[in-house]
């Protein structure tokens, strides 16, 4: 178990300075509904998706490896794609030795990721559970740093400044919407955010793990289905994680496998944002009607990630 310390604005603002000389300002893009066809106001589209690796795991990789003490055998890290992709990133960054667990899950485009940037590659299992316990096993014998996809406090506070740094382009913003799996990216921003915009949680219907804990009180167990299980479907809600989003989340919207296919197809028609189903699915709250803005409402989206191959570019 990590060390638990509390996840709030100081010390993200503190993580900033930090990690900013390996990280993107990723840009923000403003759209209207209209440009999707519904009944929307002002959209702010955070680009998350062309920060290194391909996605926000990359905040918390660099967090980890800067702010822990990493023994010479290197880290290690179980992930159903991104995360593994930002770990190995930053591990090369920093001249130091990784090794990423996958499940079969994981789409070829994160895998390759993995692999171009020079990590020990372990794929097995069917689901992130059986990834985390391979890598949780090789931890305890090798004696490598263990990074934590989500439920760890340096990869919230890193997570975070991704909200810290919306703030900052878009300061107006009264919502945002932030697609979830484990929590570590919600909680960063939440924990950012502290109440002063509304914070809403999407998740797929096939992998509920933020509903299931809200319905309960805790975190606990969920469906781990659909097609964005290989980035939000990691069995359970973080147990650190959810104590932030119990106090900092204000709703929840849950959005079908349909609604992200065809938020990935809008995201793409009407911006040429190539999102991967995880990354579309705040989107897809929207573009369903799961959350419905009221009017004059100024909404945030963060397109977390684009490690797909949805495009083909050999014609």
């Amino acid at each position: 178990m990590s060390r638990i310390i509390p996840i709030d604005r100081s010390r993200i603002a503190a993580t900033e300075p930090v990690i900013r000389p390996h990280i993107r300002r990723t840009p923000v893009v403003a759209a209207e509904g209209r440009d999707f066809g519904i009944e929307a106001g002002a959209i702010t589209v955070k680009l998350e998706l062309l920060q290194h690796a391909g996605s926000f795991k990359t905040r918390g990789a660099f967090a980890n490896l800067l702010t822990r003490p990493v023994p010479a055998v290197g880290v290690a890290a179980a992930s159903g794609g991104n995360h593994g992709a930002a770990v190995a990133f930053a591990a090369r960054a920093l001249g130091l030795p990784a090794r990423i667990f996958v499940p079969a899950i994981s789409s070829p485009a994160k895998i390759d990721r993995i692999r171009s940037y020079g990590a020990d590659l372990v794929v097995g299992g069917d689901r992130y559970a059986d990834a985390l316990a391979a890598c949780d096993a090789w931890a305890a014998q090798s004696g490598a740093l263990s990074i934590h996809a989500f439920d760890q406090a340096e990869t919230m506070l890193g997570q975070g400044t991704l909200a810290l740094e919306l703030e900052s382009q878009a300061p107006e913003l009264d919502t945002v919407l932030v697609g979830v799996g484990g929590g570590g990216l919600i909680g960063g921003i939440a924990a950012w955010y502290a109440g002063r915009v509304k914070v809403v949680g999407v998740e797929p219907e096939a992998s509920p793990t933020l509903h299931r804990a809200f319905e309960a009180g805790h975190p606990v167990d969920a469906e781990t289905g659909g097609i964005a299980a290989d980035s939000l479907a990691p069995k359970r809600i973080g147990e650190q994680v959810f104590p932030i989003v119990r106090q900092h989340v204000q709703a929840t919207a849950l959005v079908t496998d349909d609604a992200i296919r065809a938020a990935q197809a809008a995201l793409w028609s009407g911006l040429r944002v190539v999102a991967e189903p995880g990354a579309a699915a705040a989107f897809a709250a929207l573009l369903s009607g799961r959350y419905r803005p009221r009017p004059g409402e100024r909404v945030g989206v963060v397109v977390s990630g684009g490690n797909t191959v949805a495009v083909d570019f050999s014609r």
